[in-house]
């Protein structure tokens, strides 16, 4: 079937739902979600969100009869006028639980923009900004093209953390943080910001490749670390750097799982404090080695990750076309980090990674 955008893919579902798939339709759309779990956590979502929404249709309905019923012809019978008084501030009571139970329904699931998007079992650290949804006619609004002149820049959407791969100004992040965007931008840890090209988008594996095309982008010396190929023994300690805000945030921990979330080969699954902001950054083990990307978290597990392995970044670099490169994309394959103190390790690394802003 191809690979389905998440708004193609609740498109799809909306059909489904509605029995407009034919036999042939409906087992593809089923074998997808076999085959991609955290798509299927979203149609379970998307499902419960139809249910809701159905069950308020079904409540506004049995109001609005009441009230036909009342105007009609019994307005002089003292008890009928006593039940309808009840049933309408029950009517009102239900209109209003299930309207901010559809709006609990949307935060938690990230139809909104600059919301955590959650699902029953997995927490992605995703701020992502998700598209029209028709079912509920909500309207995605985004400020686009910065002018030439000095104008206002629009105001962002959401923001996540990036990491250098080489000094030509190549980034990695994930998917999901840059899905959708209209701009995105790199700040420094001293403020700079610069603009960046998304030049590669990969939704199975949840990477993306930036480029700085900023022309005041001076490009930098040789990258401190090295990217390890070989997996990680349970217990190993690893650390990471991010921007859940708007400052750098350290956090460590250790490799719990050598599986990410599903049984997932291609991530693995840490015990490092997370929250929103730190998708798409960087985990190192001891020795400065980076060995993933954070991808997401256990919902409702403090300290259960998920981090997408370097195996993967490896294979997504490899099927980038040589016509969009915008020079070479080879990594560092030295560390000059080992022999230094984790404070050392921290002070050396904050240049080489960004706040990733998306517009």
């Amino acid at each position: 079937m191809g690979k389905w955008t998440l708004q193609e893919f609740l498109e799809q579902a909306d059909r489904y739902l509605a029995n407009e798939l034919t036999v042939e339709e409906r087992m593809e759309f089923d074998q997808f979600r076999r085959d991609n779990p955290l798509f299927e956590e979203k149609f379970v979502q998307h499902q419960a969100l139809i249910s809701e929404l159905e069950q308020y249709h079904r409540r506004s309905e049995f109001k609005k009869s009441l009230q036909d019923v009342f105007e009609q012809d019994y307005r002089s019978t003292t008890i009928v006028t006593r039940l309808w008084n009840v049933l309408r501030i029950n009517g009102v009571a239900a209109a209003v639980v299930a309207i901010l139970s559809s709006l609990a329904t949307l935060y938690s699931t990230g139809y909104f923009s600059t919301i955590k998007k959650t699902t029953s079992d997995y927490s992605a650290l995703r701020r992502e900004v998700n598209n029209v949804k028709r079912n509920v006619n909500a309207q995605h609004t985004a400020i686009k093209n910065i002018n030439n002149s000095q104008s206002e820049q629009p105001d962002m959407h959401y923001g996540a953390t990036g990491f250098l791969l080489n000094k030509n100004g190549y980034v990695v992040t994930n998917y999901h943080v840059v899905n959708g965007a209209d701009s995105v931008h790199l700040q420094n840890r001293l403020g700079e910001s610069y603009k960046a090209d998304i030049i590669y988008k990969d939704a199975t594996k949840d990477l993306a490749i930036l480029h700085i095309s900023d022309t005041e982008f001076t490009p930098s010396k040789n990258i401190p670390y090295s990217f390890r190929r070989q997996n990680l023994d349970l217990g190993d300690d690893i650390f990471t750097i991010g921007y859940p805000r708007d400052e750098a945030v350290y956090g460590e921990g250790y490799l719990s799982s050598a599986t990410g979330y599903a049984g997932d080969t291609l991530a693995y699954q840490i015990s490092i404090p997370l929250n929103p902001g730190n998708s798409g950054g960087p985990v190192f083990d001891h020795y400065g080695n980076i060995i993933g990307i954070i991808s997401g978290k256990q919902k409702g597990i403090d300290g259960a990750g998920f981090a997408i392995k370097t195996e993967a970044l490896m294979n997504a670099l490899n099927d980038i076309p040589e016509e969009v490169l915008k020079g070479n994309l080879d990594l560092s394959e030295k560390n000059s980090m080992s022999s230094l103190s984790r404070t050392e390790q921290i002070k050396k690394l904050q240049d080489f990674i960004y706040i990733v802003k998306v517009y």
